[in-house]
């Protein structure tokens, strides 16, 4: 940061939690950085939340303990917070703001970028596509992840998302457009824990570590027991570095932000400090537009090599997909992926509920010339094939299984089997392995159920081995 040399002293009025309320009395700007020195010597960096001619209020996005009304000095950078990056912060473990807390030195600065992030001509935007595998049978079969793209996964308290999305930062890869998987260019991970608790960012850490991935990874931790404030610019640090690596060193990035949730809460419990009128469940008005500005920094540029890659993580207050957290979300992004709680129940690993799962720019990274050529049909038969059999499922609950027709008993036999084959996984599989297993599958029915297949397809998969369906 470039410090100006503009400060104050003795002009607080107010300290209410983060915030500190000064009089105005130099020509500031709206979200500019300051750092505020309290009688203990100790700087805290924030910014500038509110003003008006009179007065101003500050975010501190560290602890306000020991700051006082008399003895505290405010310095003006005469910018807003900006992020000092350069080579090397892959293999790095950072704070909630950007600091070095792996014990390592300090990242040696190339640039500075805004937090906020840099404005997206959407002129410049190229269509999100190229497929990413995961080793989540479910979403890359079924709801494909593709570069340049925003998909959410809505979990709920409990569920194991941040399993999930540790498995997902390890094993991530691209895929060449002839179909063959590997990196096709320098690929990374910015991963950012959001308001966690201190033994699951040790768990990051470790896991990230041990497995050897925290050398193509740069994890942001913000923990519990951080400010509120401090909360509301984790994602934007993460999300900063990310651009720094997809569009100045031109990586492909996939960015995973766990807990979104946390996010919100904290805006809600800032904005009620502000003394804003509260929206819907009490959170501020301009929580669409907020989360937008967050979201809204996926996608790939033109004349940019690199690409960023969003999936973010939220848990549903109640597991209500109807809560504005996962409302705004879902209509900001393409998609999401949904945990279901009942498939938890059941032992089945990852959770993912495929019904109410969605993929919107699925079509633009899967098929000839970027999976298979019968990726598409595949996908859509054991989707339709699953949506029967839990129609079936719920006749038989009101009917009773002696109830059903033995066309319908093949059917729930095969939902069975889809769950505990196809969704359920002890280890990251391949989307060939995924394909197969989706194969192996459909042979339980029934030629009448194979309407998305073609001859060919069927021939060539399901009669392969010379048995009838």
């Amino acid at each position: 940061m470039i410090h100006a040399n503009l400060s104050l002293t003795d002009a607080t009025t107010r300290i209410d939690g983060p915030l500190l309320f000064a009089h105005r009395r130099v020509d500031v700007g709206l979200n500019e950085a300051v750092e505020v020195t309290g009688a203990d010597g100790l700087p805290r960096l924030g910014r500038i939340a509110a003003l008006d001619d009179d007065f101003m209020t500050i975010e501190i996005l560290e602890s306000t303990t020991g700051l006082g009304l008399t003895g505290t000095r405010i310095r003006f950078f005469g910018e807003p917070i900006s992020f000092s990056l350069g080579p090397g912060i892959l293999g790095r473990v950072f704070d909630g703001v950007g600091r070095v807390m792996d014990g390592g030195p300090p990242i040696p600065a190339c640039t500075r970028m805004a937090v906020d992030g840099a404005i997206m001509n959407p002129m410049r935007r190229k269509k999100p596509e190229d497929f990413i595998e995961t080793g989540i049978s479910t979403i890359d079969l079924l709801n494909s992840l593709v570069r340049g793209q925003k998909l959410p996964i809505f979990s709920g308290g409990g569920l194991p998302h941040n399993r999930l999305a540790i498995e997902i930062a390890l094993h991530a890869r691209l895929r060449h457009t002839d179909g063959t998987t590997g990196e096709v260019a320098p690929f990374a991970i910015v991963f950012a824990g959001i308001g966690v608790p201190f033994e699951t960012a040790e768990f990051f850490r470790r896991t990230l570590e041990e497995s050897g991935a925290l050398g193509r990874t740069a994890l942001f931790l913000n923990l519990a027991s951080d400010s509120s404030t401090q909360r509301l610019l984790a994602p934007r640090f993460a999300l900063t570095a990310a651009e720094y690596l997809a569009f100045v060193e031109g990586r492909h990035v996939l960015v995973i932000i766990t807990d979104f949730t946390n996010y919100c809460e904290a805006l809600r419990e800032v904005s009620a400090s502000h003394g804003e009128i509260p929206g819907r469940k009490g959170y501020p008005g301009y929580l669409y537009s907020d989360l937008a500005t967050l979201y809204e920094r996926a996608g790939s540029l033109q004349g940019k090599s690199g690409t960023l890659t969003q999936l973010p993580i939220l848990t549903m207050p109640s597991d209500d997909n109807s809560h504005p957290i996962p409302d705004l979300t879902g209509s900001l992004t393409e998609g999401q992926i949904t945990l279901n709680r009942s498939l938890d129940r059941e032992g089945i690993y990852p959770p993912v509920g495929v019904l109410p799962s969605l993929s919107r720019l699925m079509k633009d990274g899967i098929g000839s010339g970027f999976t298979h050529a019968d990726h598409p049909a595949l996908a859509n038969q054991l989707y339709a094939a699953y949506a029967h059999a839990t129609q079936v499922r719920l006749l038989a609950n009101v009917v009773g299984s002696d109830g059903l027709t033995p066309e319908d008993r093949v059917m729930l036999t095969f939902g069975q089997q889809f769950e505990r084959r196809f969704i359920h996984q002890d280890r990251p599989r391949t989307l060939d392995e995924s394909m197969a297993v989706g194969w192996a599958l459909l042979r339980l029915l029934p030629l009448s159920e194979l309407s998305r297949l073609s001859d060919a397809q069927i021939a060539a998969h399901i009669h392969a081995d010379g048995e009838s369906a």
